[in-house]
């Protein structure tokens, strides 16, 4: 189970491995599991060219993981992804699209789009994000995936060039760099990480993971959701049943 972050002061907020427990007699108190999954285009469920998924996306498989342990317990996920956007653009919208919700557990995901601007930008916004959430509920840090590795051939056209760019800042280092520092600052402040960005890099030491991105840039298909919810779930709940993930092959 994971450790770490600071409890808020309200008195009705508790663990998520806690709340699970919990009867229907303790709802008027607690309230539901609430979830706010806060990130990029990957987490607002955007798959292919111009194709969204909220059945497919990792928050919502991660839902029904979690909810054959809660018995009584509704299990609520609020999407706070926005495609396009970054960890900088996004601190604005915490207190709204985020605390306002009161939830139990914030999972934080972005970097795929960070990546186009300042290093510092991205942690200092990152810094921020933790330091906000952290006093209200738990919060995971969730590495995003990689991006493309080369320009395929089936990359949508006005795509092509953008395509190009991404393929260079993963092969250059730029973008290990940047999901690397991150991974640093969370665990810096006690955020617990759930680090998918390293089993990518691990998956394509023998599979081609660009064929593994819907788009051929930065979106997951949607059977690599499953690598994130899975991981999260494991993370989140490490007595409640082990998980395969780390010995998964996916089909290119």
């Amino acid at each position: 189970m994971i450790v770490g972050g600071k409890q808020g002061k309200r008195e009705k907020t508790m663990r998520i491995q806690d709340k699970i427990r919990l009867k229907i007699s303790d709802l008027d108190t607690y309230g539901p599991i609430t979830i706010v999954a806060f990130g990029d285009s990957v987490t607002h469920g955007a798959v292919g060219p111009g194709e969204l998924n909220y059945e497919t996306v990792y928050w919502n498989r991660l839902r029904k993981k979690i909810l054959p342990l809660c018995g009584e317990i509704p299990v609520n996920v609020i999407n706070a992804g926005i495609g396009g956007t970054t960890a900088k653009a996004s601190v604005l919208r915490i207190d709204t699209q985020v605390l306002n919700h009161t939830p139990d557990l914030i999972i934080v995901c972005f970097g795929l789009n960070d990546v186009n601007g300042p290093l510092e930008d991205y942690l200092g916004a990152l810094r921020e994000i933790f330091a906000r959430c952290r006093v209200a509920c738990e919060v995971v840090f969730l590495t995003p995936n990689m991006l493309n590795t080369y320009v395929a051939e089936d990359t949508e056209a006005k795509y092509l060039t953008y395509a190009a760019k991404t393929a260079e800042m993963q092969n250059s280092g730029k973008f290990d760099l940047y999901i690397n520092s991150a991974v640093a600052l969370a665990k810096e402040m006690g955020i617990p990480v759930c680090d998918c960005y390293a089993k990518w890099k691990e998956m394509s030491k023998t599979q081609d993971t660009t064929l593994l991105l819907a788009n051929r840039i930065n979106h997951p298909t949607t059977e690599m959701h499953e690598l994130f919810a899975q991981s999260l779930f494991d993370l989140l709940f490490s007595d409640a049943g082990s998980s395969a993930v780390g010995d998964l092959m996916f089909e290119n």
